[in-house]
């Protein structure tokens, strides 16, 4: 998942450096670099699906969405971490903009930066995930993130704010944990079913979040970043209980009514 995430920097550097080149360089219009993007892209997958050998499915994927309440946790994480990630996407470039008064080049710049960065250590983030386990990343990745947007919250230097800014995305990369998390407690039936219910807490989030704090934004950016560490400890402390080593029977330390898990008594 960390080489995913490193290719998909990759991608995204070449990406917005054909864009640059074509839109800066050579002049060429919007419609024109839209419709060479989407052309590319059809072409790829015609090529992807010529060339490359088809897997067959060896587990045949529930074809509903389904919730079980084992994966409680998960999603639970989900939910957090797309509100979080909202504040991040939505409001810190924002306040680049109009607290900082960066530019779009050099915002545009900013995001470069991010996908270099994804380029260089998401591989290394990934591999260091497997070593120490999903609880003790996610613990340390919310921690970080958490001083983050206290950060966000409180700073006045504009170089300042774009270091928390490329930090921050790179702290995101540490979300591959929470992939490997569901990967060892689910049922592989019904990961394409869980995957499509993620999706849909994840967009609740980002349809409901980016409204109500746009509100609180008007009067109070401080607050947006204060609210956004908040969601950030609520998601550390439910990092707290995912088992030293999750699987299924052993989704959590502890369940709804406080109970300790039996195999977490056991181990």
């Amino acid at each position: 998942m960390g080489k995913q995430l490193a290719v998909r920097g990759f991608a995204a550097i070449l990406a917005y450096s054909m864009i640059w080149i074509l839109m800066e360089w050579l002049n060429y219009s919007y419609n024109f670099v839209y419709m060479l993007a989407g052309g590319s892209g059809l072409l790829i997958c015609v090529i992807i699906w010529i060339a490359f050998p088809h897997f067959k499915q060896t587990t045949t994927q529930h074809k509903h969405l389904l919730m079980r309440k084992r994966y409680w946790l998960y999603y639970a994480l989900v939910f957090f971490g797309g509100a979080r990630r909202q504040i991040f996407v939505v409001f810190a470039a924002f306040m680049m903009v109009e607290k900082f008064k960066y530019s779009v080049g050099e915002i545009s710049l900013l995001f470069m930066i991010n996908y270099v960065f994804n380029l260089l250590f998401a591989p290394a983030i990934g591999k260091w995930i497997g070593r120490i386990g999903e609880r003790k990343a996610l613990i340390i990745e919310y921690t970080g993130l958490a001083l983050l947007f206290m950060g966000y919250a409180f700073v006045e230097n504009a170089t300042v704010a774009a270091s928390l800014y490329v930090i921050d995305h790179l702290f995101f990369a540490m979300a591959i944990a929470m992939k490997t998390y569901l990967q060892k407690i689910a049922d592989p039936k019904d990961m394409a079913s869980t995957a499509g219910v993620s999706f849909t807490i994840n967009h609740i989030a980002a349809v409901v979040i980016p409204a109500l704090l746009g509100l609180i934004w008007l009067s109070s950016p401080t607050l947006v970043f204060i609210i956004g560490s908040a969601f950030t400890c609520c998601s550390l402390i439910l990092a707290f209980n995912i088992p030293s080593i999750p699987a299924a029977g052993n989704e959590v330390v502890r369940n709804h009514f406080g109970c300790a898990n039996e195999v977490e008594k056991s181990s």
